[in-house]
């Protein structure tokens, strides 16, 4: 069935683990293709996207080693050869191995990637930039093949902040001849972790986390070993869960730091949420409050990716509140879904009003992409009565077993074949 079965209605209460980042992983197993040895990845998340990451990987020869959430990657042996085209297409990541291939062996044939539908996400800027390295591109149909007698530094002035552009030029420009400027870098937690991870590598990567990074090219890098830091989306996603049904739960390992706008929204909500050593703990023992106005931003601004869990919390405080999505044009597709459960949304594509209720009602629903499938199991958690939402491959690129952490926090679920 490709599904997910929930009985709602728990107060929820427990601890829950947060796993590897997603955003964070899928780059450092791209940069790993610039290292000629071994590479060990720990706190890898088991997610269909890594899945199909490791696929293309071994489609170029490289030797992947798993044991639990550790990888060993040996890509001594790196060839370009053909990638397969259903992990080419249903991912958007697979551009990353762009920059790190022509690096290491000047020619790069691929697809054009995929993954995304959540709005238009062109890959212009990555091949602009690479163009300004040495790479010359020849466009087709249905892919493009790039090539470079070796890649060079360049000053890129990025007319957008793009996370996808910023990881592509710092890959491609740590093996170039020269320095590398970017401006306009984006500055999410997930470049600091490229970037932790290639200097670790002997890369020299000075302003990650700004606005502007600088990478001096050097001749080679080394073997390394990398721990993927946590997932704040994950981490944010079961915050959300106790903002929807109530309760008292501890986010092991969640990363506060990289949260300061989900912790602030959920404040404002009503949450009390503490910060330790260890993790956040969240407390939602009243009914939540309304947000006059929730606005997704790039990093450090509130994130797309929670734009979708938020609605759903937002579906159940008491008052009216009004979420204006300003990075991806289709990330209110969960709207008519949530409207079947009894949800009050009225959405002009970039801005949504909710009208609180107190309670939603199960539904049998459809999952459209990755957040937005899980923002529909947080609504199921909080619903009276069972829903079931369909399409759960959605959901597994990015968390590893939801049903089996929810179930830590006391929601009654179950994936259902």
């Amino acid at each position: 069935m490709d599904a997910i079965q929930i009985y709602g209605g728990n107060c929820l209460k427990g601890e829950v683990k947060i796993q590897g980042s997603k955003n964070a992983v899928l780059p450092v197993l791209a940069a790993a293709l610039l290292i000629n040895g071994t590479c060990e990845i720990e706190n890898c998340p088991i997610i269909s996207d890594v899945h199909h990451m490791l696929r293309l990987l071994e489609s170029l020869c490289c030797v992947i080693t798993k044991k639990n959430h550790t990888l060993k990657i040996n890509t001594q042996n790196l060839s370009c050869c053909d990638m397969p085209s259903d992990s080419v297409g249903v991912m958007r990541s697979s551009i990353m191995l762009l920059g790190a291939l022509l690096a290491r062996v000047g020619s790069v044939s691929m697809q054009y990637p995929g993954g995304c539908v959540i709005g238009e996400r062109p890959i212009d800027l990555h091949l602009q930039a690479l163009r300004k390295m040495g790479v010359v591109i020849e466009e087709r149909d249905d892919g493009f093949l790039a090539q470079t007698n070796g890649l060079v530094g360049a000053i890129h002035k990025l007319p957008r902040v793009s996370v996808g552009a910023t990881e592509n030029i710092i890959l491609a420009a740590v093996l170039a001849k020269g320095d590398t400027i970017i401006e306009n870098a984006a500055k999410e937690p997930e470049i600091c972790a490229l970037c932790d991870f290639l200097s670790m590598a002997g890369a020299e990567i000075e302003g990650a986390g700004t606005d502007r990074i600088l990478i001096h090219g050097v001749e080679k890098l080394h073997e390394v070993s990398y721990k993927v830091p946590a997932d704040r989306i994950v981490a944010g996603t079961y915050l959300c869960a106790c903002l929807c049904c109530g309760g008292e739960i501890f986010l092991n390992e969640a990363p506060y730091e990289q949260m300061e706008a989900v912790i602030d929204a959920a404040s404002h909500m009503g949450a009390d949420i503490e910060k330790s050593t260890d993790g956040i703990k969240v407390a939602c023992l009243e009914r939540r409050k309304a947000l006059p106005e929730l606005c997704t931003e790039i990093y450090p601004g509130f994130p797309t990716d929670l734009q979708s869990a938020f609605l759903t919390a937002l579906t159940l405080a008491e008052g009216k509140s009004v979420i204006k999505e300003e990075i991806f044009e289709n990330r209110f597709r969960i709207v008519p879904e949530l409207r079947k459960m009894g949800a009050i949304i009225s959405c002009d594509g970039h801005t949504a009003v909710v009208e609180g209720q107190k309670k939603l009602n199960g539904a049998i629903l459809d999952a459209n992409e990755l957040r937005g499938g899980a923002a529909l199991v947080l609504a199921g958690s909080a619903a009276d009565g069972k829903t079931i939402v369909y399409n759960r491959h959605f959901i597994e690129r990015g968390y590893e077993d939801i049903c089996s952490d929810l179930r830590k926090l006391g929601v009654r679920c179950e994936v259902v074949d």
